[in-house]
């Protein structure tokens, strides 16, 4: 695998006089080399002779690409069996192996079914050969014929006999049907109107957000409630995000696939690696497990600055590439970064933040934990205050998700709409916009200009937050299902910028 493109590896097997035992040549690490005993085993378990006195030389082409994992234990063991036996079968032209044998010769799930399905099919395969735990998985690609297994001998007497097996057929996933009925409600969040509104907004335009409040003010449970506002995944979004969880192996039989938006919450105490990916055997990080959901961040000040300067490229470019000494890995990062944070240092672990009123340079302290490069990529950031009593005592019915998700839908189509001239494929929202399509579609009157500009000169906003505003004012017009950008438009987005003025 590099990224989530899968490559191809072609294992030839060779039987020689010499010393007897396996050597395999082409690059493999540590995990293929320790395959040599556990398929020496695993073909013997399975009731299969064993070639003891050859020598057998396993060779891996291409042999400048490094051969990582155990899922190449099945197409050796194979390989060493046809030799042997001299096998002929139409499945060693058309159909491709993969899987991690044990020593009973019984196939463990692996991880990349789902990106080799895909492979198989732009590649012209016929089909592909897996573990039956990933067999539901890899059957989503339904162009190919999936055969899982679940042992050696199965997999033998597929080759043997490939007619008298059928192929696997995917069983969508009854239990993300009812998923999102798991989510916070909107009605059950008294008072925050205000906060309730930016939410809309970020999930209208998919713009990051960032909260500043008291412990206790409902940061937390507005941020779990996000989800049940988002529109649904499409069947590329689907794809998308399911080929990263497959490279992580984070799929199987009864989660083929991620058909509702991730939210991925990590601890302050997240290493670098953690959350871009990367590692000895690079796996995708918290940010692309975030691809098309959200990524939540809670006190934000306390992550390292080193994790949180990783975010800065995805932010802007929507992946990220991790390089090593060998080759570089780049995976899909697109999602929604939503921070909390108290209002300053002093606050923090208070059960009723009203004992410490925080000063304006407590808050300036606190806020320059984030760096303004970061700041500048997050769209929406607003102080969240304390629920009065009476809101929280009221038996006011307050607005459902179903109704607030309702306008982002009719809102997220009129994007979508507007998106379709362009010759750039990846953008679906707002907030994903470059300056050129802002320029394009975030025309202003003489009039919302000029009220820009002068807010940009008062706060000393930078380039970068100017066209953060006119993307949020375009998801406003979007949502009051205007054609242009008003006055009343940029100044609600000017609102939501509150954050600047701690750092001047």
């Amino acid at each position: 695998m590099n990224g989530l493109e899968a490559i191809l590896t072609e294992v030839e097997v060779g039987f020689s006089r010499g010393i007897p035992g396996i050597t395999i040549v082409g690059l493999p690490d540590n995990a293929v080399n320790e395959s040599k005993e556990r398929i020496k085993f695993a073909i013997k378990n399975s009731g299969f002779e064993y070639p003891i006195g050859n020598k057998i030389v396993v060779n891996l082409s291409p042999a400048d690409i490094r051969k990582e994992g155990s899922s190449l234990d099945l197409p050796i063991a194979v390989g060493i069996l046809k030799n042997k036996a001299g096998m002929q079968s139409p499945v060693f032209d058309n159909f491709l192996f993969y899987g991690e044998l044990n020593l009973n010769g019984e196939l463990n799930a692996v991880k990349g079914v789902l990106n080799l399905a895909i492979f198989a099919k732009k590649n012209g395969y016929t089909g592909v050969v897996v573990p039956h735990k990933n067999g539901n998985e890899a059957s989503f690609v339904k162009e190919i014929d999936v055969y899982a297994f679940s042992t050696l001998n199965e997999v033998m007497e597929f080759i043997v006999r490939p007619g008298a097996y059928k192929k696997i057929v995917h069983k969508p996933q009854a239990e993300n049907q009812d998923r999102e009925k798991i989510y916070i409600d909107f009605s059950e969040i008294k008072g925050q109107y205000l906060v309730k509104r930016v939410m809309e907004i970020a999930s209208a335009g998919f713009h990051n957000v960032l909260m500043a409040g008291p412990p206790g003010s409902g940061k937390s449970m507005i941020t779990k409630a996000l989800p049940s506002i988002l529109p649904g995944m499409t069947d590329e979004e689907i794809l998308e995000t399911s080929l990263i969880y497959s490279s992580a192996g984070l799929l199987n039989n009864k989660n083929s696939l991620v058909a509702t938006r991730p939210f991925r919450s990590p601890h302050h105490t997240i290493s670098d690696v953690g959350i871009s990916g990367g590692g000895k055997y690079p796996a995708p990080g918290e940010i692309s497990l975030s691809h098309n959901g959200i990524l939540f961040l809670d006190e934000l000040p306390y992550f390292k600055k080193s994790a949180l300067e990783v975010l800065r490229q995805p932010l802007e470019d929507g992946e990220i590439t991790i390089s090593r000494s060998l080759q570089s890995y780049t995976y899909p990062a697109k999602f929604m970064l939503v921070a909390a944070m108290n209002p300053c240092e002093d606050s923090i672990g208070l059960k009723d933040s009203e004992f410490h009123l925080c000063t304006e340079a407590e808050k300036r302290r606190y806020y320059a934990r984030i760096s303004k490069p970061l700041l500048d990529r997050i769209d929406l950031q607003i102080e969240v205050k304390k629920v009065a009593i009476d809101e929280i005592t009221s038996n006011r019915p307050a607005e459902s998700s179903a109704a607030v998700k309702a306008r982002v839908v009719k809102a997220r189509n009129i994007q979508l709409e507007r998106f379709k001239t362009l010759t750039k494929k990846n953008i679906f929202a707002n907030g994903q916009m470059a300056n050129v399509e802002i320029k394009k579609f975030c025309l202003l009157d003489h009039e919302s200009e000029r009220l820009l500009k002068l807010a940009v000169e008062k706060l000393n906003l930078s380039a970068r937050s100017y066209f953060k505003i006119l993307k949020i004012a375009r998801t406003i017009a979007d949502l009051a299902g205007s054609e242009n950008i008003s006055q009343s438009h940029i100044q609600e987005a000017l609102q939501y910028r509150s954050l600047d003025l701690h750092r001047l």
